[in-house]
């Protein structure tokens, strides 16, 4: 899920190019991500692996957090309802949602859970009607149906014997977890009164500690090679770290819709890298799906953006 901020009402042409270079990047860093957690995985237990990556991203985050004054002075005198707002955060989003994506990882195709994840704003959505009194408009219903449309042809005829059970259902945990996430998530940002670094360094820690516990008392880890901890360290400092300080930034500057598109970029990226790197070739049909889901949830995702944007 990505954080969101004010947009701005004045936006230097300058400035709203170097926001647009910095989340296109932020993007394709994200999908790299994939690629790298597949390799990893081969080596490190998936719940240490999630638990050191985040862990060591939230002590980088922590370090911006103490090294700024305006974000000092932001915890001050929060109340015990905010914390627990952050400590539910942390522990669905980063321990539940990173956690079981890790796992699924282990067992699924990396184009596959990525199929099942961006079905995220679909599942924002309907939760959002009964939880934020968010009415999803007849075009989004539609488009609904098309991304919905979409997954069950990319897994007809559904084939229990190539595809991992286990992988399946850990997937739709992660999916049903990154939902209420986002639903949590948003009620956390809406009042806008606690910079987005805060937020994500103060919940990634509360998570990434669960999942070490998690992971300590379920797995046993081996030595780590110097390959897979360069992973672990890439994951962490360049694509977490940096890249939410990076998409943080950038969202001063760009407008809902703009991250919308951006953020849509990712699947096609994961599908594309996935084939290059994984030996993930999805068939005509697989096509055919992959592509009626992107065009179903951009589609969402855009109508959501435009319609928050005529709200302000």
């Amino acid at each position: 899920m990505i954080e969101s901020v004010p947009e701005s009402k004045e936006t230097n042409p300058r400035s709203r190019l170097i926001a647009v270079v910095e989340a296109c990047f932020v993007a394709f860093l994200w999908s790299t991500s994939w690629v790298i957690i597949k390799y990893g995985l081969v080596e490190i237990p998936p719940l240490l692996f999630a638990g050191l990556r985040y862990s060591i991203a939230s002590v980088f985050l922590l370090a911006v957090i103490g090294a700024r004054s305006s974000t000092r002075v932001s915890l001050r005198g929060r109340p015990r309802r905010w914390w627990f707002a952050l400590l539910l955060y942390g522990g669905i989003y980063i321990a539940v949602t990173q956690g079981t994506q890790f796992v699924a990882l282990k067992y699924l195709p990396a184009i596959t859970l990525a199929l099942l994840l961006n079905l995220t704003p679909i599942f924002v959505l309907v939760m959002a009607i009964a939880w934020l009194r968010e009415v999803p408009s007849l075009l989004e219903i539609l488009f609904i149906i098309i991304g919905i449309a979409g997954v069950l042809i990319y897994f007809y005829p559904l084939d229990l014997v190539g595809l991992s059970v286990i992988g399946l259902l850990i997937g739709i945990i992660s999916l049903a977890a990154n939902s209420v996430s986002a639903i949590i998530g948003r009620a956390v940002n809406r009042a806008q009164d606690t910079p987005a670094i805060v937020v994500t360094g103060i919940s990634m820690t509360i998570g990434s500690v669960m999942l070490l516990a998690f992971g300590f008392a379920s797995e046993t880890i081996n030595v780590i090679s110097p390959t897979s901890w360069l992973s672990i360290l890439w994951l962490a400092v360049v694509n977490t770290a940096i890249a939410f300080t990076l998409w943080n930034r950038a969202m001063r500057e760009l407008r809902a819709i703009d991250t919308t598109l951006i953020n849509s970029t990712m699947m096609p990226q994961i599908v594309l890298l996935s084939i290059m790197f994984l030996g993930e070739y999805p068939d005509f049909t697989d096509w055919i799906g992959l592509i009626l889901l992107m065009i179903g949830i951009t589609a969402v995702q855009i109508l959501q953006a435009r319609r928050k944007g005529e709200g302000q």
